[in-house]
Order: C-alpha cells, then structure tokens, then sequence
C-alpha cells in the first residue's frame, strides 16, 4: 500500500519514568548560522562528488525539498536541511534485505545487521552503541525483505562524529570480524526469534503463508528472521561474503536531514567515504509476482485462545499502475468503521475485529485480509469464511461511493503532513524511495494518483486481481481445536531439502582495501554545542480552574491537544475495576447524534482523529487535526465528549473485544511477567495490581449503567489540563476552548484512599507455569520510591544508567553480548505518584534461566559492592545530559513533556535543577544510593516460563518457591 507507511500512532511517553528535559528545547534551538553573504556564494563540491538532483522547496507542494550527490565510487548521498530543532538524523540504506539470500542462508542479512554494530577497525568491540549514546543520540537498524537501514539521531554538533562511524563500518567491518563475535550474535539472533515468534502468539503466522504463497526459490518465500537452521549452517566465511558482496558503496544511500552546514557536511562526506572502493555491480531487481493455481487452505495450531483466519491474496508489485486501485478496493473494503467488512462481521456481532490492506514490497503485493470470531457467536471460521466472501462480491457488486474516495485522499494528505514533524520521518522517506525506486520523493508522487482515481478504477483492480483468483486461507486455532478451521488442509510446502541443493559455489569475492590520507584510528571531536533559546509559551486559566499551557509550532499546518481529566483507573473500586478503561472505549463510539462508523467517515473526511484513553491518574483525550479542519473537529469533539450514545451495541461489542483481548494477553509471557510484578507489588485490591482492563470477572459484572454512572462522576472538565502545541494563536484556541465549561462542575474528583500494599516477602522465587515455553521471562524486583523529577528516584535512574540502563550497560553486555541468553536485558526504577519499585529483566532461553538469574543477581551485588568506574560516571553523565534534546522535536513530544509541567505542578526550572545534579553526581553517591535501593536482602524473583524446566533449575537457590497462578479464568 503506497500509504503504509504514514499510518502510525503517537505513543504518548509515560509521565512516571520520563528523567526529564529542558522547556528551552521546546521550540528547537539553532547553531550559530555562518554569514548570510557567504551561504549566498555558489559552492564548490569536492572532487569526485556530483550534483544529481535537486528538489525545490514550493509552498504549494508535499514534495520534501532534498539534494541528490553521488561518489566517484557510487555512492548516493541526499540532504535535507531543518534547522528548526538542534539536531542531525543519518540514516545508511543498503539495497540488500532478506530477498538477497541464498537458498538455505536465510535470515543473513538481519544477522549481518547485528554484525554492524560489533564495532570496526578503528572502533573497539561494544564501542559504536556507547560512543552514539555519549554523544546524546539514539540509534538502531532493521532489516525487511529489500532493504536494511541503519540510523542514528544526534544533537547537531555530532554530525561528523556519525559521518566516520558509518563509514568505519563500511569500509573497515571486516578486520574486526571475528568468530567469538559471530557465535554471540548468533545467539542474540536465535533469542530474537524465540522471543519475536515461536513464542509468541500468532508469531508463526508470516512465516507460514509466506511458504504457501511464494515457491520454495522466490526470494519472499521465507522470512527475515529466517530458519534456525539455517542460522546453525552457516559460518564467519559466509559473513565475510555478505559483506563483501552486498556492503559496498554503489549499493547505499547516506540520507542526512536536520540542523548541518551543507559545505561541512559534504567536505566530511567525502572525506570519510570517498577513499573506500566500491563493490561488485548490484543491478535492480526485476519483480517476481506470482500467481497460484488454486485456493491453498493451510492451519496452525498455536497456543492462542481465539482463532484467526486469514487471506492472501498475490497481486502486483510496487509501483505497478494497479497498485493504487488495489488499495482504494482495500480501504473501501475493510479500512475503516463504515467499511463493508467492518458492517458486515464486526457490527452484526460475527467478528471481533476484521481489516483489509495492500501490502506492497519491491517484488511483489499481496492482498490480505484477516478477522477473529466472536465466541458468542461460535469459534468456528467456516462462517467467516463465507462471509468474506460474499462481503467482497456485496463490494464489487454495489461498487465504491465517490465518499470512500475523498475519505482517502484526505487521509493521505493528513498522514503525509503529519509524517513530516520529524526528520527522521522525512528521511526515512527520501531513504526508501530512493533504494526502491531510485527517485527519493517515489512515496509522496505516488501518492498523487489518488487525486485523480476514480471509484471505478477500484472495482476494476479487484475484477483483474482478486474475482475468482486462488489465494491462500490460513486458519490459527487453539490446540487441540481442529474442529474450528475454515476447512481441511489442501497444501504443505515442499520439503526444503537444502542438503540436496545443486547449487553452483558462489565466487569468492576478495577482500577491498581503503587507501587514505588522514589518521582514520583518531574520532572527530564534536562541535560548538547548539545555542538553545526560550520557547515562547502561554498559558490561561479558564473557568472552574481549567489549566491551559501551550505553545506555537507552525513547522507543519497542524494543531496537536491533550486533554486530562481528573479520575482514570485510580478512582475505581476493587469490584468495578476496567470501568475506566471501558467508559473511555464507548467514548470512541456513537454519540446521540451519529453512530460510531458516522463519525469515523467525517473524522477520516477532515483527515483528524479523536481518542478516548484510559490513565492511572486520569482520562486522556487526544486530538490531532489540520489547522484548516480544527473548527469542525472540536464541534466533532463538543459531540462526543457532551453528547455521548452508549449504545447497546456498542457496549456489546465492546466487552467481547475487551475479553477476547485479555484471553490473548494471557498467552504472552512478556504481559504474565509484567502483571505478576504488579500482583506481587501491589495486591490484587489495588487498581495498580490488576490488568487496566480488570479481571474477566470484573469485565462481565460492569454494565452499562456503569458506564454512565462513570461518566457523568468522572468525565468532569473542572480542574482539566489542556496542552496545545501547533499552527494555532492563543487567543483563537482559548476561544474555541470554551464550550468545555458546560461540562465542568465544582467540587473536582478527589482520589480515594489507596488499601494497603502487601507485606513484600523478600527470598520469594515465583514461578507462572507457562508449559513448553521456548524462553522464560526473568524479573528480579524489589519495593522502591514514588515519581520525583528531582529526588531520589531521578537520581536512582542516574545511578542505575551504568547498571541495566542502556545497551553498553553492565547486565545487557553480560547475558545479552557475552552469554548469548537473550535478546537484550534492561534494569530500571519504575514509579507512580504514590509508589515504586526496582526490577532487573530479561527474556532468555528456557534452558539457561537459572543461569541468568544468577548472573542477574550477581552483576546486582557486584555494582553495589564495587561502585561504578570514572568512565562509567563520565559516560553517564555526557549522554544522559544530552539526549534530552532529541525528545521534544515533534508536537506530541512537546504535549507530553507541557502535559508533564502541569500534572504535576512543575516549574520549567526543574529541568535546570536536574542538569545541575547530572553534573554534581559522584561514585560515592551513585555507590551510596545502589546499597539503599538495590539491597540484596529485599529481592525477590518472578519467572513465567516452563515450570518443569524451571524448577530443576532453582530448587538450589535457598529461595522460597512459590507457584503462581495469575490465569483469570
């Protein structure tokens, strides 16, 4: 789907752990800018580098304005310049994914991404994730089927520092290769496909209709992941390979976007990348669609509690002309509330859930579709089956109305200026539009086609690709309950038989030698530091204490608000708890005026949206809309906020998606792990010590009485607080604000008293039975302190940085990078206004979980007997006093962190207050603050895994064991 790729939702950032940040990087700061007269002056490129392309910036356009050079060695380079906030996005796209494998090596290019962060020639083992963390940045990688990407964020002033580790890597990886790093980040890998899919619900669900729909040989046939294996058959040579074969220059794109100076910036381009030679010829791929000779019907048995049904069908490639009526066909279908699908199975009470999409890759799309029953009415997908079918034929029959395809064309228009508030969206974009389809704007002209589509041109994609065409139906059922399939099993993939390939020895590709003229071993120092400036907020009370702090951000046409409040989860009673949580769900329903598919369609036809959420502290009412279209969106939210429906149907469906959800929680072993922390914390009296959604009991005891009773209680707007950060003045937003106070009355919610916490015991060893579990889930957790932004808690997340805090951090090096028993380990402090605790967690091979709880409690001893080293201190206090400038760039990053100043009553100074700590924090008060919150004698151990496993394991520790039972049944 050409759109995909802008549909995202914005995860509002926990006000209970954030360390906090500066109210002067609200409004992005600025290096100072050299002379006018002298950016004026052409500039002069250095040798070997061109000019390709260039893209205007025109204010009647989307096109996202960008540079295009290219290296004498085939390197591509893109710049975009946004000097709007301090910092600098890089971002290196290989054109190779898992589509470049060979048969029976899947799975090597995600390997080779673990590999890039091993470090280099001239970057010590471990060394590249602390020097970007140092710096204040962020980073990471992914790997799909056609391409991998690595990328960092940094403060501006780092730039060239992530110029010569990138091409470090590029042109240096090899000489720093070696088996012990192979073989540990093969067992990273191992552990992220147990974690990621064999244990996990549905995880084996890609992997399966990948095999029935392509042949054994097409490069989609298998995952990114990869087989296991696979993984085991190959070795360090094969590596080498890879490398060699897909990791040089002609074949990546250098995307740099944000604050730089272009002259700087391509000087250091060339400086870094132009002496590394340049690889074997890598040709574009031509696409490979396929086509089936009949329905394929295949079936897992996985340890889930509802089934799933799902559809594939095989269609065209990307940015084949059919493409785009595929994807009107799909919304029309299955994209929303008043969708044929939606009405058909999800409303009259057959389905749960239900969508359709077009998922597009470089060689090939397929058309899915996929629905879950609703236990009332029955388990088994036969049924659904049939009524797919007959809603897709209702579509085709009665064709798509002109409204679907306006609805469209503002959606892509909302998602495509929403998707530009950050840099790293804009360069993610010119990235993959350039790798795929050499043409950096691919995504936004391609767009474009739905401003002239025609509903017709819909019917016509599903007549050609999808009317009486074979697809593959794959149906997902509990154990044991075979009885639910849609029908009998018609296709098993071919044995892969990868031993008896007859495939030619692969050329062994020489190894490229980098000349240069400068000392390579010496890291670039950063430079001047950014010139932060003060935002320019403002802030009213409004009648019955209505707070309202915002500030402007005209960056894109868009307004962002909060709303909070006062109530959520912590005003509810021990027998009505998950009446928060499902009060806020009927609030994204009908009204008394429109049903909920209604106002979806004008929702989607203004290109805003309107959610309802749950809190612990209170409801949140999150709005995003065009500046043009906020007028007719706040009356939409006037609508559903004072003139709810509650609607019987609603409420029907509501509760059986909220169950089936639960039940499915259930099966993940992360959600078992997290709640048994909670129960073991907090009780089971208390909200906090309870699913937000509340026991399966409590779900089918609330009615919707209840519902309304919570909602003329809590749906108070007096003592409200409302951020609003966009294109909006004051004046006219606090005008548009006043019809909140018909919804305000005095006196405001109060909290009730909190029941008491149980007596922590100490030396308990709990174990959640979960039988055949690939991984246990390992928590080792203690009682700590409340929520503060300038106590103890901010400082015993300081001291906890070296511990489990970040990837260099100890316990992560230890069980992750040198043990290989999980995918990653993290430590933390985690708190609300009224408690906290401590836990050290990891998701490791059920094999090995003794092992890791000791090595686990032995690192936790070790830090607190020994403190923390001089660099480990410097190290802490260089990125933590820096990354805070990367986390308010886009407008829901600036709402959370203003939501933050007036939930708790913080003053902007605050942030001062905790730069002034960073900096003043020493080993003996990191030390002094481990031994009062990190005491051996007040931990006890959680582990959700497989008991029998398990037990053997531990029943040497001098632990108390304890088997806990947390299925709600």
């Amino acid at each position: 789907m050409r759109f995909n790729a802008f549909y995202s939702a914005v995860a509002l950032r926990s006000t209970m752990v954030v360390l906090g940040s500066s109210i002067m990087l609200l409004s992005g700061c600025s290096l100072q800018d050299k002379e006018s007269d002298a950016a004026a002056l052409p500039l002069l490129l250095p040798a070997g580098m061109t000019l390709v392309d260039k893209q205007m910036k025109t204010s009647d356009s989307l096109l996202i304005p960008y540079e295009k050079y290219k290296l004498s060695n085939g390197l591509t380079v893109i710049l975009h310049e946004d000097d709007s906030d301090p910092l600098t996005y890089v971002d290196m796209t290989y054109h190779v994914g898992s589509a470049r494998e060979e048969l029976g090596k899947s799975g090597f290019a995600h390997f080779f991404e673990h590999m890039m962060f091993q470090g280099s020639k001239h970057v010590g083992d471990q060394q590249h994730f602390k020097i970007v963390n140092e710096a204040g940045g962020s980073m990471n990688g992914s790997t799909n089927q056609d391409r991998t990407n690595y990328y960092q964020t940094v403060p501006a002033n780092q730039l060239e520092k992530m110029l010569w580790l990138e091409s470090d890597r590029m042109g240096f990886l090899l000489d720093a290769v070696d088996q012990r790093k192979f073989e540990i980040q093969r067992a990273t890998v191992k552990n992220e496909r147990s974690q990621r899919v064999d244990n996990r619900p549905y995880g084996l669900l890609g992997e399966r209709v990948g095999e029935a729909l392509y042949p054994r040989e097409h490069p989609y046939a298998w995952q990114p992941i990869g087989y296991v294996e696979d993984l085991d058959r190959v070795d360090v040579n094969d590596l080498k390979q890879f490398f060699l074969r897909w990791y040089g220059p002609n074949n990546a794109t250098l995307t740099i976007a944000g604050k730089f100076d272009k002259a700087d910036t391509l000087d250091w381009v060339n400086k870094y990348f132009a002496t590394i030679p340049e690889g074997p010829e890598v040709k574009d791929v031509d696409p490979v669609p396929v086509s089936l000779d009949k329905d394929r019907y295949i079936t897992l048995e996985d340890n889930v509690p509802q089934p799933m049904l799902y559809l594939s069908y095989p269609t065209v490639y990307m940015g084949h002309k059919d493409e785009a009526p595929l994807d009107l066909f799909a919304y029309a279908l299955g994209g929303g509330k008043n969708s044929v699908l939606y009405k058909d199975l999800v409303e009259t009470g057959y389905a749960t859930n239900v969508a359709a999409y077009h998922s597009c890759s470089e060689l090939s799309c397929t058309f899915d579709i996929y629905t879950q029953p609703n236990p009332a009415k029955g388990m088994e997908l036969a049924p659904l089956l049939d009524k797919i079918n007959g809603s897709i034929k209702k579509l085709a029959e009665q064709g798509i109305a002109d409204s679907e395809v306006t609805r469209l064309r503002s959606i892509i228009e909302s998602s495509t200026i929403f998707g530009m508030q950050s840099v790293a969206g804009k360069a993610k974009e010119l990235a993959l539009g350039e790798t795929l389809m050499n043409d950096p704007n691919y995504i936004t002209k391609g767009l474009a086609v739905f401003n002239d589509i025609q509903a017709e041109e819909g019917i016509a994609g599903y007549k050609k690709y999808l009317e009486d065409k074979p697809k593959v139906i794959m149906s997902v059922v509990p154990k044991g309950k075979l009885q639910y399939i849609a029908h009998e099993p018609t296709f098993i993939p071919e044995p892969r038989n990868i031993n008896k390939l007859d495939t030619p020895a692969a050329k062994t590709l020489a190894v490229r030698t980098t000349q240069d003229n400068f000392d390579r071993s010496v890291m670039p120092s950063a430079g001047s530091n950014p010139q932060q400036t003060l935002p320019a907020l403002w802030r009213q009370t409004l009648a019955n204490d209505i707070q309202v702090l915002g500030t402007v951000y005209d960056e894109t046409p868009t307004v962002s608000l909060q709303i909070n409040l006062k109530g959520g989860r912590r005003v509810e009673s021990t027998e009505q708890q998950g009446i928060a949580k499902l009060t806020a769900a009927m609030m994204n329903q009908s009204t008394a005026l429109h049903s909920a598919a209604e106002l979806n369609d004008q929702l989607q036809s203004l290109g805003s949206s309107i959610h309802f959420s749950a809190g612990l502290y209170g409801t949140v009412i999150s709005v995003n809309s065009l500046s043009k279209n906020l007028p007719a969106t706040l009356a939409i939210l006037e609508e559903k906020l004072f003139k709810p429906g509650f609607v019987d149907a609603d409420f029907v469906r509501i509760k059986a998606q909220t169950r089936q959800a639960s039940l499915q929680n259930q099966q993940r072993v992360g959600w078992l792990g997290q709640l048994a922390t909670q129960r073991i914390l907090y009780g089971e009296e208390r909200v906090t010590g309870n699913p937000s959604s509340g026991s399966l009991k409590n779900q089918a005891s609330l009615t919707a009485d209840d519902v309304l009773a919570y909602y003329q209680q809590y749906y108070n707007v007096a003592e409200a607080k409302i951020v609003v950060v966009g294109d909006v003045s004051e004046s006219a937003i606090t005008t548009s604000l006043d019809f909140l106070q018909q919804g305000a009355h005095l006196p405001a919610v109060t909290y009730p008293t909190l029941v008491d916490a149980p007596l922590w015991q100490p030396h308990t060893l709990y174990i959640v039975d979960k039988p055949d579990a690939v991984q246990s889930v390992v928590k080792v957790v203690s009682p700590a302190i409340p929520y503060d932004v300038t106590g103890n808690f901010f400082k015993a997340n300081l001291m906890n940085f070296n511990l489990g805090g970040n990837f260099n951090s100890r316990l992560n090096q230890n069980l992750r990078e040198d043990k290989g028993y999980t995918y990653g380990a993290t430590t933390g402090f985690y708190a609300d206004r009224e408690y906290g605790y401590f836990s050290a967690s990891a998701d490791v091979r059920a094999e090995v979980t003794g092992d890791a709880i000791q090595e686990t409690l032995t690192e936790l001893k070790g830090y607190v007997d020994d403190g923390i080293t001089d660099t480990e201190l410097e190290y802490m206090k260089s990125a933590v006093s820096q990354q805070e400038a990367l986390s308010y760039e886009t407008p829901g990053q600036k709402s959370n962190f203003l939501m933050q100043l007036l939930l708790l009553d913080l003053s902007p100074d605050f942030v001062e207050q905790q730069a002034k700590i960073i900096q003043t924090m020493n080993k003996s008060e990191i030390q002094a603050l481990a031994k009062t919150y990190l005491s051996s004698d007040q931990f006890s151990v959680i582990v959700v895994g497989d008991r029998q496993l398990i037990e053997k394991q531990v029943k040497d520790f001098g632990f108390d064991i304890k088997i806990f039972d947390l299925l709600d049944k």
